[in-house]
Order: C-alpha cells, then structure tokens, then sequence
C-alpha cells in the first residue's frame, strides 16, 4: 500500500517530534505498510504537545513549508522562577518574589505585538559554530545567539492567577515561545518560565485535525486509515490550483518549463484533473517547477 499524505500527530508530552515520527512510522509497520519517506513539518520541544505534522511519501517534499508557515500556540509563564532552559525542565537561575496582577499583564501584550526582536535561547537547535546550542549549553559553556527579528501576529491574555498567566499566541517561523515568555516576564519586572507549551495550529492544520498515537493505533486498520491520512493537497489550502493538459503534466512532470501561460505570476499547484503534478512558480509568463510529485 503506498501512502502520500499528512498526518496530524497531537503530540504528547515527553515525547520528541522524531519519537512521534518513530511512534507512527511502529504503528504502520505493524499493519505491514512500510512508506517510503516519512518525517515532520517543524520540531516540537519534548514537554510540549499538540499540533505535530507528520508527512508521508510525496509530501515529504513539502515538509519544508510547514517550517516558513505561521504557528499557533496556548502558553502558560510560571511567575518568579527562571530556569537554564526556559522551561520547568532546567535548573533555576534567579528568582522573584515579584507577582504581576492580571491587569498588568494584560497592558503589557502591546509592546509583544507585531514586530519585534527577540535573543533565542541557549538551549536550542540553532548551531554557534557548527555545533547546537543547546549542546554546549549542556557542557557548560556560555551561548551567545544572535538577535532574530519575528513577528507575534497575534497575543491574548486567556488566563490568571496570582502564580501565573496563560497566553495564545499566533506567530511567523522563527519565533521562540520561551524567549517570548523570558522577555514578556522581565518587561514585568519578575523572572519566569514556561510552564506548558502546546502548539495549537501550523500552517493549514490545527488541533481540530490532530489524532494522538493511541487512536492512531485503533484507526489505522484497513479502510479508516484514509479518513486519518490527509491528503497531499491538505497542505496547500493557500495554494491556488493551475489546471495543465496531458503534455503540460508530462512536461511539468521532467522538470521542464513551461513558456506564454497566462496565469498571474505567483505560486501554484499544478494539477491535471485532480492529481497534483507539481509545485510551480510563475513568473512573467514562464512556469517553473518547485516540487514534483510522483502520483
């Protein structure tokens, strides 16, 4: 059986984004499907859970755009506690006796909107010299990454308590919920961490598509595995559809380009019928392939 689709893993906690992929690609084997490629759209931190796109086969190739493509999470800042990592896995590094009220946290957000910079941190995947970070934060040595700009698209206070707050948050690529949470509690005048982490959305696909392991596991027998697995096309929702005859298909399908096609420029999926042939880019009138699918 050969499979080109998506898989919305709701990933649970503990487990890392190629733990998930490993969980999945178990749990096919078991029903004897064996795909030829499989792996995520954007790596999720261990104690975070939720939204965990898994591709298989043909959308292995684009696996990459879930990584441009804007996120959403639900977060909770555990006032007066800053740990090494950022998160309740680390250990302390300063402390508070400092509590924001509610209303403080909320005139605060403004400033956390929109455009801003902001420092990643030490404990993460970006390479100093070659090497992770968070490798050498582990052995002891002092991290120093550069200032990234990224955009918060959006950022609402949902939840309070004398200890802590709970935020969704909408954000582009790049974006660190844990240097947002560090900044977000110093601009209060305390220290803090993240508490809880879960990814909400990626691009097209959000927690409404997500299914966790164990009903992976009861789903995939027979023919529920194609209400689960879906399709190719499912992540490009943005993409507008280029319709190509049979020898623009053949031609896209080479890698070859197409000349005095009058569609606006811009990106595309190009389809013959309904089979996607490929990702294309037009531009003045020349259309170029991006990513071809074998389907």
């Amino acid at each position: 059986m050969t499979l080109n689709g998506w898989l919305i893993l709701d990933k649970p906690l503990g487990l890392s984004s190629a733990q998930g992929v490993a969980a999945v690609k178990r749990i096919l084997r078991g029903q004897g499907i064996r795909p030829d490629r499989i792996g995520h759209g954007g790596t999720l931190d261990p104690l975070a859970t939720g939204v965990l796109p898994i591709a298989i086969g043909e959308a292995t190739k684009l696996a990459g755009r879930m990584l441009d493509a804007t996120k959403g999470y639900d977060f909770t800042v555990q006032w007066g506690t800053a740990t090494a990592t950022e998160d309740a896995e680390g250990a302390v590094t300063a402390t508070s006796d400092h509590r924001p009220d509610p209303t403080a946290v909320a005139a605060v957000l403004a400033a956390f909107t929109g455009p801003i910079e902001q420092v990643p941190p030490a404990y993460s995947a970006l390479k100093v010299d070659g090497k992770r970070a968070y490798a050498l934060a582990r052995a002891g040595e002092t991290v120093e990454l550069a200032t990234r700009h990224v955009t918060i698209l959006k950022l609402d206070l949902i939840a309070a308590d004398t200890d802590s707050a709970t935020f969704a948050a909408t954000v582009s690529k790049g974006t660190y919920i844990r240097s947002l949470a560090r900044d977000i509690a110093l601009a209060l005048g305390t220290v803090g961490h993240v508490a809880m982490l879960r990814r909400t959305r990626a691009g097209p696909f959000g927690l409404e598509h997500a299914i966790t392991l164990d009903k992976f596991a009861e789903q995939v027998h027979g023919p529920t595995l194609e209400q689960v697995i879906l399709p190719l096309m499912a992540g490009l929702d943005d993409i507008p559809a280029l319709a190509v005859d049979p020898d623009e298909a053949a031609a896209l399908r080479q890698g070859r380009r197409l000349f005095g096609h009058p569609a606006k420029p811009g990106t595309y999926l190009a389809c013959h019928g309904s089979v996607p042939v490929a990702l294309v880019e037009i531009d003045l009138s020349e259309v170029r392939v991006l990513r071809g699918f074998n389907l």
